[in-house]
C-alpha cells in the first residue's frame, strides 16, 4: 500500500551505502562520472560511459550513451514533465542511510509532515535574529543567511596528484610541473568550505572567505571559526608563511584580512555565546604572526616599510596591472598596499593585547605590532627618508608612486578606493587597557618618548575619570577630512548607494598615461568592465562593493570612539550639513541597505528593469545577492549568488557593527 517509487544504492568504501528513493517512475540514466577525451581531447576514453552521457540521453534521444546494466558513478532520475501555465508539479526524492535488511515500506510517509517541521525549525531560528525589524529588513536579512548557507562546498583538490597526473589517466604535460601552482605541492584541501558563488566561483577565495565568516558568526560561530582556523592549517597555508589565493593561482596576492576576521569573529562569538574563545584567537595568532613575517619579508622592496605586490581582490582598479611587471619598468609604492600592512599590524596589536590579559608573555608581542606600525605610518610620511609621499596635499588625497628605472618618481593621480584605502588602519587603546598590561603601557611610554618623530604619530585624549585613551591611526584630523571630503562628494565617490571604486570625476577626466607609444588610460565606468582584465566579469573602476564599504563604515566607527560627537564633517560635501562620524557611517550603511530595499516607488534597485525581480508576484520578494552594483543606479552586476560577502548587508542591517568591535 505504499507510494510507487525507484531506488539507487550507492556504496563508498568509508561512507557506507546509502540509498536515493525517486517517487514515481522515473527513468533511471546511469553512467561514468569520467570526462569524454575522445570527444575532449581525441584520445580514448578510459570508461565506456562518460559524464556527458546523461545529456546525451535527455537531449539527444541516444540510449548508447547511458548504462543499460543500470549502474555506475553517476545517476540521474529522468522525469519527462509537461507543465501548462502556471501549473505545478512536485518530484519527490529522498536520500537515506537505511541498510539493504530493513527496506522501508514507503519512504515517503509523512513528507509533507517533514517539510512542514522543518520549516517551523528555520522560523524558529531566525526569529530572534529578526527581532526588532521591519517585515522588510527581516526578509533581506534572512535570505542574506539563507544565501549565506548556501554558498558552503565540498571542495576536494590535491595539488600533488594534479601536478603528477592521474595514475590511472595520461600523463600531463611536462610543463605543468613547472607551471602554475607548482610550488604549492603541499596543499591538500578535502573540506566543506564557503564559496564566493557557488554557481560562478566553486572555488574558494582566501580574502573572499575572511568577510564570509564576520555574518556567518552571527548565525553559525563554530563554522566561522572552524573556516578561518582551516585556512591557516598546514595543508592549506605555505611553510613559507603564505596564504593561499584561489586556485587559479594560489600564489596570488590578496589584502591580508584574516587578522580583522579573526578578531571580528570572535567578538561576535563572545556576544553569541557569552564566551570568549581565548584557544581559536591564540590558534590562528600565531599563523597570523607567520603569515605577517612573509609580507614583510616579500612585499617590502627595499626594507623601507611601503609595500607592493598584487593586491588582485581590487584586480583592474590600477592604470596597470598590478601583479605583473610594470611596462615603465621599476616598481610602484602602493598606498593601499602600504595601508592594508598598516591595518594588518594594528589587527595583531588588539589580539596580543587581548591574549596578553591572560598571558603576560603577549604583551611584548603587542608592542612589537605597535613598533612595527609607527614605522609604516613614518614611511607612509616620506618613504625611506628620501622626501617622497604617497599623500599630496594640494589633492587631498593618498596616490600610488611609481619609482622609475632613472631614480626618478611619479605621482599616478587615480582617484581610486586605493587612496582611501589609509582611513581603514585605526585603533584606540582604551585606559583600561594600559592599566592592566603596565608591560606594554611602559614600553608605549619609552617609545613615546624617544622617537618623538614617530610619538606625534599616536594622538592622544583625555578624559576626566577615564584617563588618557590613545588613537593609533595612518590618517587622523586634517588629512582625514580632506579625504572624507573626496570620499563624500557625490561628485566622486559617494553614490546613493554606498561608496564607489573610483571617482565619478574621472568620467570626464580620465587618467591617461604614455608608455613607449602606447596609451594607458583609467575612467569610470559605473558598471560591467569595459576591458578583458581578470576575465572582464569584475570592475573595480565605478562600481560599489560592499567589502570594502563594509570597512570604511567600521573605520568611521572607530574614529568616532575617538572623536566623539564633537567632531564634524561636511556630508554630503557641498550640502553645508556637518554630521559626526558615527551618524555618516550609519547614512553609508542605510545607502548599501537601499540596494535591496523597496523605494517610494516600490522599485528595488539591485533588479533595475528585469520586471520578473521586480513585479511578478512569485518572483518580486526573492532577492539576488550580487557581487558588485553600478556605481550610479545600485543594479546589482557580475555573479548574481555572491552572498558571500554581500552578506555583510546583514550587520549594516542589523546595526551590530559597532557592538562587534569590543567584546
Amino acid at each position: 500500500g505504499g507510494s510507487t517509487y525507484r531506488a539507487v544504492q550507492a556504496t563508498h568504501d568509508r561512507l557506507g551505502d546509502y540509498w536515493l528513493f525517486c517517487a514515481g517512475n522515473p527513468d533511471l540514466l546511469f553512467t561514468d562520472n569520467e570526462s569524454n577525451g575522445q570527444l575532449l581531447w581525441n584520445t580514448v576514453n578510459l570508461a565506456p560511459y562518460t559524464k556527458d552521457g546523461i545529456g546525451e540521453a535527455v537531449i539527444h534521444g541516444r540510449r548508447d550513451a547511458i548504462n543499460p546494466d543500470g549502474s555506475g558513478t553517476k545517476v540521474a532520475a529522468h522525469y519527462p514533465l509537461l507543465l501548462p501555465p502556471g501549473a505545478t508539479e512536485t518530484v519527490l526524492l529522498r536520500l537515506s542511510a537505511a541498510p539493504e535488511a530493513e527496506p522501508l515500506a514507503d519512504p515517503f510517509a509523512g513528507a509533507e509532515a517533514v517539510f512542514a517541521a522543518r520549516i517551523a525549525d528555520a522560523d524558529a531560528f531566525y526569529a530572534p535574529l529578526a527581532a526588532g525589524l521591519d517585515p522588510e529588513s527581516a526578509l533581506i536579512q534572512r535570505q542574506a543567511y539563507a544565501g549565506l548557507i548556501w554558498t558552503k562546498q565540498f571542495y576536494f583538490f590535491d595539488v600533488g596528484q594534479w601536478l603528477d597526473g592521474d595514475p590511472a589517466g595520461p600523463p600531463p604535460s611536462a610543463e605543468r610541473k613547472h607551471g602554475r601552482n607548482a610550488g604549492w605541492r603541499h596543499l591538500n584541501n578535502a573540506d566543506v568550505i564557503s564559496m564566493p558563488d557557488t554557481w560562478e566561483y566553486p572555488w574558494y577565495a582566501a580574502w573572499d572567505l575572511a568577510f564570509h565568516c564576520v555574518p556567518f558568526a552571527r548565525i553559525d560561530p563554530e563554522f566561522a571559526k572552524r573556516q578561518l582556523v582551516l585556512l591557516l592549517r598546514e595543508w592549506y597555508m605555505h611553510p613559507n608563511g603564505q596564504i593561499p589565493a584561489y586556485e587559479w593561482t594560489f600564489d596570488d596576492v590578496n589584502p591580508p584580512v584574516l587578522a580583522w576576521a579573526a578578531w571580528r569573529v570572535y567578538q561576535i562569538d563572545a556576544e553569541v555565546t557569552g564566551k570568549k574563545d581565548r584557544a581559536f584567537l591564540e590558534r590562528v595568532f600565531h599563523k597570523l604572526m607567520m603569515n605577517f613575517t612573509w609580507w614583510v619579508n616579500r612585499k617590502d622592496h627595499a626594507g623601507r616599510n611601503v609595500f607592493q605586490g598584487g593586491f588582485l581582490g581590487l584586480d583592474n582598479i590600477g592604470v596597470f596591472d598590478r601583479s605583473k611587471p610594470l611596462p615603465t619598468g621599476g616598481y610602484l609604492e602602493q598606498a593601499d598596499g602600504t595601508a592594508w600592512m598598516g591595518s594588518f599590524s594594528l589587527q595583531l596589536m588588539t589580539i596580543a593585547l587581548e591574549l596578553a590579559r591572560g598571558n603576560r608573555v603577549y604583551e611584548d608581542i603587542a608592542t612589537k605590532y605597535f613598533e612595527h606600525f609607527l614605522y609604516i605610518a613614518g614611511a607612509m610620511n616620506d618613504i625611506g627618508g628620501e622626501g617622497i609621499e604617497l599623500w599630496d596635499e594640494h589633492d587631498g588625497f593618498f596616490y600610488d608612486v611609481l619609482q622609475l628605472p632613472t631614480g626618478e618618481t611619479m605621482r599616478l593621480k587615480v582617484r581610486s578606493l586605493v587612496g582611501l584605502i589609509p582611513l581603514l588602519a585605526v585603533e584606540t587603546i582604551e585606559p583600561d587597557v594600559l592599566e592592566e598590561l603596565p608591560g606594554f603601557k611602559r614600553r608605549l611610554s619609552w617609545f613615546l618618548t624617544n622617537r618623538p618623530q614617530l610619538a606625534s604619530l599616536v594622538a592622544r585624549w583625555y578624559e576626566p575619570g577615564l584617563g588618557e585613551r590613545r588613537l593609533l591611526a595612518l590618517v587622523r584630523g586634517h588629512r582625514m577630512k580632506r579625504l572624507l571630503q573626496r570620499m563624500l562628494d557625490p561628485e566622486e565617490f559617494l553614490s546613493p548607494y554606498g561608496i564607489r571604486s573610483l571617482s565619478r570625476r574621472h568620467a570626464s577626466e580620465p587618467f591617461t598615461m604614455p608608455v613607449e607609444g602606447e596609451m594607458h588610460m583609467l575612467s569610470y565606468e559605473p558598471a560591467e568592465s569595459q576591458t578583458s582584465l581578470f576575465g572582464g566579469n569584475s570592475n573595480w573602476r565605478g562600481p560599489i562593493w560592499f567589502p570594502l564599504n563594509y570597512l570604511l563604515i567600521e573605520a568611521l566607527r572607530e574614529f568616532h570612539r575617538y572623536y566623539g560627537d564633537e567632531f564634524l564633517v561636511e556630508h554630503p560635501t557641498g550640502s553645508g550639513v556637518q554630521l559626526p562620524l558615527n551618524q555618516v557611517a550609519d547614512d553609508l550603511a542605510a545607502r548599501l541597505v537601499n540596494i535591496f530595499r523597496r523605494g517610494p516607488d516600490g522599485r528595488r534597485p539591485f533588479c533595475q528593469d528585469n520586471e520578473l525581480h521586480q513585479s511578478d508576484p512569485h518572483w518580486r520578494d526573492y532577492l539576488l545577492f550580487h557581487e558588485y552594483f553600478n556605481g550610479d543606479t545600485g543594479a546589482g552586476l557580475g555573479a548574481s549568488h555572491q552572498t558571500g560577502w554581500t552578506a555583510l548587508v546583514v550587520p549594516l542591517l542589523e546595526g551590530r557593527m559597532s557592538d562587534a568591535r569590543r567584546g
